[in-house]
């Protein structure tokens, strides 16, 4: 008995487990976490309204859809900043360093929330006021940049120094060493914390509320102002970002894996 729990429930990488051992124990830990929450809203007394919210759902669909838009053009502008800025870490040229580093640390010890209006009343104020959807997704981006190089430059560092004397010793030219060499082993370094980075780029998105940028989180705040159904407000506020971060961690973990070799 003792030995089939054990093999149901425990796995190691000499004795990986089986699908229908793996779909149990995701099954019970779901139940479990259920159990609790479930409890705890029990023990609220709380009178559940879904009428006045269900109303509003065109508006929590079109705060969805900005969202989605703000990642979409956040997302990929970030890759780019992160990987140009630890780029400039790692250059000879001092000036470009410095300033490179000067952006990190000032973009890494300040809130969102500051940059956002620094950014935007200093900054933005030039621009018309349909631009403001594309201004948010590029603050958000020249924030989440700062993280991202980080993690691309502690990638990066990451690849052994008689790698990349191997790669010139063979004739390797700079741009071909980062290419051959240093990219896919930094590449299998930089997809976790990759997937956390993302992730956050969606929730801070919601910051974006005080440009009047009419996106999730402001929804459920203008709905739960009107109804004063908190709760039924924001549990589809959990649930739509939950279902635009669980693909992308899924996906990273999928490019874990096949980036993953032996050394």
């Amino acid at each position: 008995m003792i030995s089939a729990l054990r093999s149901a429930f425990f796995a190691d990488d000499r004795a990986p487990a089986s699908p229908l051992a793996r779909a149990a124990s995701f099954a019970l830990a779901l139940g479990l976490l259920s159990l609790v929450c479930s409890g705890a809203l029990a023990a609220l007394s709380y009178h559940w309204s879904w009428g006045p919210v269900w109303d509003f759902r065109r508006l929590f669909w079109n705060g969805w859809l900005t969202t989605i838009g703000i990642a979409a053009l956040a997302l990929p502008l970030s890759c780019l900043l992160g990987l140009a800025f630890a780029l400039l870490r790692r250059s000879s040229f001092l000036p470009l360093r410095y300033v490179a580093r000067i952006y990190v640390e000032i973009t890494r010890g300040t809130p969102l929330l500051v940059q956002i209006y620094f950014y935007w009343y200093i900054f933005g104020q030039q621009l018309p006021r349909d631009s403001r959807f594309l201004a948010g997704a590029v603050i958000l981006s020249l924030f989440s940049g700062a993280y991202l190089s980080e993690i691309i430059r502690a990638g990066i560092d990451g690849v052994g120094r008689s790698q990349l004397e191997s790669a010139r010793a063979i004739g390797f030219t700079r741009a071909q060493t980062y290419r051959y060499v240093i990219f896919p082993q930094a590449l299998r370094r930089i997809l976790p914390p990759f997937a956390g980075e993302f992730a956050s780029i969606i929730k801070n998105s919601s910051l974006l509320s005080v440009l009047g940028i009419e996106e999730f989180a402001l929804a459920a705040g203008t709905v739960s102002s009107q109804t004063y159904s908190y709760f039924e407000s924001y549990l589809p506020v959990a649930l739509g970002y939950l279902l635009l971060t669980l693909p992308i961690s899924l996906w990273t973990q999928s490019l874990e894996k096949r980036a993953r070799f032996e050394t």
